[in-house]
């Protein structure tokens, strides 16, 4: 049974500072944030009984991926510059749970943040950095980051460098196809083999420690994975898993074979844990949800129900079409209930037709390093609308994910900028502007 909670708008104030922080120096107020409207703001979010929800930043840009420091330090990773820079630390310095400093560094736009040993790890849209921390988890010089690969594939669509490290000092990187389905221009003919996938549609692993590596030499780690934008490194399992966007139509060239209604409901978004040598199988093979099989592509010689080769690894998951998984986290802490430890919650950035929901955040239980149930709807309506007959537009889309020390659960939204914060309670209440004050 779900909660519905609302929220009111928070008022923020906000500071600008300029590069060298430990100890902030040229610090200049700007006007607080403006409230945030019930036209922009989800009425309420939907959640299980227990859990509550907070909005702690507005504005904040578009927030892509997010890392969370053991301080409690928010750095969040922008697609594009806010007066000039990529990458923004929050803080909360009065201790009240809402961000009251923005520190802005990094002047190139991308998607990938990730905190391991030390270091932050961030990612343009063709280049790795890393910044050293010190013992408080500040960035010791966030006008020098060390450069840590370069050169990487860069083109107008899915161009997204997502990141995730291991223990063992390497980096994880998605490279995306631009190409839906590896055809040749103009027609429904796939390329055979795909050229694509020497330099794309796969992850990446390079070094992590050593600079000014190169595309080349990184090593192909796993391939057949159209887009990754979502990824995380399991430390439990001591993996990398990975949630695939799929590709998109079917009938344009192959309405034979495919309806337009089917078209838009296939294939499958995919949760897979991936090892070195992999193959997920794109663009040869999709994973259809209602069969419940691998198939091959049309492009190929598939009719909708032949089955793909079996040399292709299987999804762990598969979720609705279309749904664009874009943040992945596996889930450490203690302040949640049992059934969540290890689990993974799933950001999802678009909607999906079959299901018409979208723009929520779903959970997969796992025990044993392996999903022990179906997947779930975790959090709902960050759109605010109903997907059905929309009565307004589209107020919010997850894409990151990240957990606070404390154990919460924090949500970034990249179209108008917000930053959520999901808490769990024993027994949940409503949140009012009165309740938070």
């Amino acid at each position: 049974m779900n909660n519905f909670f609302s929220f009111s708008g928070i008022v923020t104030s906000l500071l600008v500072v300029n590069t060298v922080w430990g100890h902030l120096t040229n610090v200049t107020p700007v006007p607080p944030a403006r409230t945030v409207k019930k036209a922009i703001a989800p009425a309420e979010l939907k959640m299980p009984t227990g859990f509550s929800a907070t909005i702690v930043a507005e504005e904040i840009g578009s927030a892509r991926h997010i890392a969370i420091s053991k301080t409690g330090d928010i750095y969040v990773k922008l697609a594009k510059l806010k007066d000039g820079k990529g990458i923004y630390r929050l803080r909360d310095t009065n201790k009240d749970g809402l961000v009251d400093e923005r520190v802005g560094f990094g002047d190139y736009p991308g998607t990938g943040i990730f905190i391991r040993n030390g270091y932050l790890y961030t990612s343009s849209n063709s280049s790795i950095y890393r910044y050293q921390l010190n013992n408080n988890q500040e960035v010791i010089n966030p006008d020098q980051p060390e450069k840590l690969v370069s050169g990487l594939r860069e083109k107008d669509r899915d161009k997204s460098k997502s990141i995730a490290v291991d223990n063992q000092g390497n980096v994880y990187v998605n490279i995306a196809s631009d190409n839906d389905a590896c055809r040749e221009a103009g027609t429904g003919k796939g390329q055979m083999p795909c050229t694509l996938l020497d330099s794309a549609a796969g992850i990446w692993k390079f070094k992590a420690n050593v600079p000014d590596q190169t595309y080349a030499n990184g090593m192909r780690y796993a391939t057949g994975l159209k887009n990754v934008v979502g990824l995380d490194w399991n430390s439990k399992t001591n993996s990398l898993f990975v949630m695939q966007h799929g590709r998109g139509k079917f009938d344009d060239f192959y309405p034979q074979y495919y309806t337009p209604k089917q078209s838009a409901e296939l294939p499958a978004e995919t949760m897979y844990e991936v090892h070195q040598g992999d193959d997920a199988g794109w663009p040869y093979v999709y994973y259809d949800q209602f069969q419940k099989k691998k198939i091959l592509a049309p492009e190929y010689g598939g009719d909708g129900k032949k089955m793909g080769t079996a040399k292709t690894i299987s999804p762990l998951v598969a979720f609705p079409a279309h749904m664009g998984p874009n943040g992945l986290l596996f889930y450490t802490g203690t302040a949640f209930p049992e059934r969540y430890r290890n689990g993974a919650f799933i950001a999802f950035h678009a909607q999906s037709q079959e299901l018409h929901k979208g723009y929520l955040i779903g959970f997969v239980p796992f025990k044993n390093g392996k999903p022990s149930g179906p997947w779930e709807i975790f959090a709902d309506n960050f759109a605010g609308t109903d997907l059905v007959k929309p009565t307004g537009p589209v107020q919010h889309r997850p894409c990151g994910l990240a957990q606070g020390p404390d154990g919460s659960l924090y949500v970034t939204d990249d179209l108008n900028g917000t930053l959520f914060k999901i808490s769990y309670q024993a027994s949940s209440r409503k949140i009012t502007a009165s309740s938070k004050k």
